[in-house]
């Protein structure tokens, strides 16, 4: 284990001592417990570690991923890639070195999710038809500013990293993300540009992250993309991404549902609502109320997989252009203008933390 703060040390290791002792293995040594600026180093050039999870704020996943190659460890790395087209490039330059050597994953686990996985299978086999629009969005409650007063400002913004673009790259980095991922794996593709408008309705009077975006995508084959990602309020909302094509609409919800409507119809099986509590019927049955039930450990059991049988997984790519998507987004509202692929990977630009007294 290994964070900044000792205090979130103190709080994970009886939760993760208890994994440990559920399975009839040992609790977490001492000596293999980190902390401080330095702490990623440590734990990351432990010469009795095979792999890492860095689930760090997204400002540090371009170095911290960077040292655990170094070190010749496998990692499963939190998404986004990074907060700014440049810790992407960083990232896609590592993936190539490492290509066929070391796995490494990125936490969209959406993509070993059985009925997303079923869904997308049966879009890119033309259940649906031509696609010809798709509409994604990711309404969530708010996260609360939670007060540091005896800390210093740079500690007060790691420890709110969420409220601060340059330390978690916003909204759609966190969030949104995912069903701009789905989207590029189910239509094969990165957008070619964007448009977009958003900003800070009734957000704290601290940070600079937006709490609402509304962003519109291209994509290559004329497929206009709608992203709509807001992040406020007291009450979960919804998310789900919908593909409309000649012969049908696919439709993938987190807790309403994964099915198709039209030509070729088909349903997942998942509880399409989730307002009433699932039966022991339906439990039986095989009924689950969450699209994601077996995500997690689908994508988990893949990765470990991989290093056992030399199989090593690579996606870095996959993960840097569905990163790269949601920048693309973030900046073309912020700019309030179009803005396009091409020039934000001609741009490159990188986004400082401006962090003094802390470290990472």
């Amino acid at each position: 284990m290994a964070d900044l703060f000792s205090d979130k040390l103190d709080i994970a290791r009886p939760r993760l001592n208890k994994l440990n002792t559920d399975k009839g293995l040992a609790k977490i040594s001492q000596s293999k417990i980190y902390s401080g600026k330095n702490a990623y180093l440590e734990l990351i050039n432990d010469p009795d570690l095979d792999a890492v999870l860095i689930s760090s704020p997204a400002y540090t996943h371009p170095e911290f991923l960077s040292e655990a190659i170094k070190a010749g460890k496998h990692a499963y790395c939190e998404k986004p890639m990074a907060v700014d087209a440049a810790g992407c490039s960083r990232i896609v330059r590592l993936g190539q070195e490492i290509d066929g050597k070391l796995s490494v994953v990125i936490g969209f686990q959406i993509r070993h999710a059985s009925p997303y996985m079923e869904m997308v299978k049966r879009v890119k086999r033309g259940d649906i038809g031509k696609v010809i629009n798709a509409q994604l969005y990711y309404f969530s409650s708010g996260t609360p500013v939670r007060p540091y007063p005896q800390a210093s400002w740079d500690e007060q913004r790691i420890r709110n990293q969420y409220k601060f673009r340059a330390l978690s790259g916003g909204i759609l980095l966190d969030q949104g993300i995912h069903m701009l991922d789905v989207c590029n794996w189910t239509l094969g593709a990165h957008p070619i540009d964007a448009i977009g408008r958003g900003g800070r309705n009734e957000a704290p009077d601290f940070g600079d992250g937006w709490n609402n975006f509304q962003v519109i995508y291209q994509y290559p084959d004329d497929i206009s993309v709608s992203l709509h990602s807001t992040q406020f309020g007291p009450h979960f909302g919804d998310v789900c991404a919908r593909f409309t094509g000649t012969k049908g609409i696919a439709e993938a919800h987190y807790t309403r549902g994964v099915f198709i409507t039209g030509d070729n119809a088909w349903d997942s099986g998942m509880l399409r609502d989730n307002r009433k509590p699932i039966t022991p019927e339906q439990r039986s049955s095989g009924v689950f109320p969450s699209a994601l039930h077996d995500a997690d450990a689908n994508k988990e059991k893949a990765f470990i997989n991989s290093i056992e049988s030399g199989n090593f997984l690579n996606e870095t790519q996959s993960g840097a252009n569905s990163t790269l998507s949601a920048i693309l987004g973030r900046e073309a509202a912020t700019k309030g203008e179009q803005y396009t692929w091409d020039e934000m990977k001609f741009e490159n630009k990188k986004i400082p933390h401006d962090l003094k007294n802390v470290g990472w």
